[in-house]
């Protein structure tokens, strides 16, 4: 494994740590769906009230791999030196279905999560 933690040490880690810093709420890519009731269950057990978790799509690369900064994809602050934040937060928008818009402010207009697509993203 390289180096990695068993699964159940990093989900002990991840139920500590989320209960140490107060998270009540935990959003994260739906690869990622089967740790959900394990890390509710361990924090049950350590008498731990679990927080609400939400999945969603993934963004994934022309190649369809998921993106993800440990595997070289591109950050926000990256896609600025490419881009203006409008153009950013406009592509953003499009990939959410809600685009395009010149403004953030524009975009929380017009956003509405009962439409959001479960349909993994293609970025690039």
């Amino acid at each position: 494994r390289g180096g990695q933690a068993p699964d159940w040490a990093y989900n002990l880690a991840v139920v500590v740590d989320d209960a140490f810093q107060g998270v009540d709420q935990v959003v994260r890519g739906r690869d990622l769906l089967s740790s959900a009731p394990r890390q509710a269950y361990l924090a049950g057990l350590l008498g731990i009230e679990a927080p609400d978790y939400v999945h969603v799509p993934l963004v994934l690369g022309p190649t369809g791999r998921r993106l993800a900064k440990r595997d070289g994809a591109v950050t926000l602050r990256e896609m600025l030196h490419d881009a203006t934040p409008a153009e950013v937060v406009s592509r953003l928008a499009v990939s959410l279905g809600f685009g395009p818009v010149s403004s953030a402010a524009e975009l929380l207009e017009v956003f509405d999560p009962a439409v959001l697509s479960g349909e993994d993203y293609v970025w690039g």
